[in-house]
């Protein structure tokens, strides 16, 4: 039986190369493409995927949201993250939020490959180079845990404060979120007193800073 791949890559060219390398493995078959983390979880709720591929830093909702609604509505959906970034704090992001792989997008096709089919077995990847990142944030995370003011917001506030940095309106946020616009507005204003900032600018490179925005 075929794994059921699900493909989540914001750069159309680059989705649609990992697309036709997958479909060449007989064992592999990629049953949908999205190119941001909303989508991804819609059609995660439609096709059922046994794997998602997923790219971190994407428009709208990022990987590790999109990764964090998946792995809490669907925990034998196995998410695996493909990402140019290999700092401790995208890894860890990652991981937290219920992904079993993480692969660098620098490797060779045949690493993904090996990543897909130790994830479909039941097991876990890590690109060899990130090993040693996610040992020294396993031995650091308490502490940074503690100090870091990301994590004091909910899930929802973390989706409001990336649409507010990609320059969404309230109504706009109200929309896609499907809320009041009190309700967004409330949002923000928690956001800031939990952060303690005062502007939208700043917001906006906070988030920028924090890789919740590709912008």
């Amino acid at each position: 039986m075929s794994t059921r791949i699900l493909l989540v890559e914001d750069h159309a060219i680059v989705r649609e190369g990992l697309c036709s390398l997958l479909e060449k493995q007989t064992d592999m078959e990629v049953v949908g493409e999205a190119d941001e983390g909303r989508t991804a979880v819609d059609l995660v709720r439609q096709l059922l995927p046994d794997i998602v591929i997923m790219d971190i830093t994407m428009p709208n909702l990022n990987g590790v949201e999109a990764t964090r609604y998946i792995t809490g509505e669907f925990p034998e959906i196995k998410v695996i993250a493909l990402s140019i970034h290999s700092n401790r704090r995208f890894v860890s992001d990652m991981l937290r939020a219920g992904a079993t792989g993480y692969v660098l997008k620098e490797c060779l096709f045949d690493e993904l490959v090996q990543a897909i089919q130790a994830v479909a077995a039941g097991g876990s990847y890590l690109s060899p180079r990130i090993t040693g990142v996610v040992i020294d944030g396993y031995v650091k995370r308490v502490a940074a845990a503690a100090d870091s003011p990301l994590l004091t917001l909910t899930g929802r506030e973390r989706e409001v404060l990336q649409l507010v940095a990609e320059g969404k309106s309230t109504k706009e946020i109200a929309l896609e979120l499907h809320v009041s616009t009190k309700t967004i507005e409330a949002n923000r204003r928690q956001i800031m007193e939990k952060l303690d900032i005062h502007s939208v600018a700043e917001l906006t490179r906070y988030a920028v800073r924090e890789g919740l925005t590709p912008l």
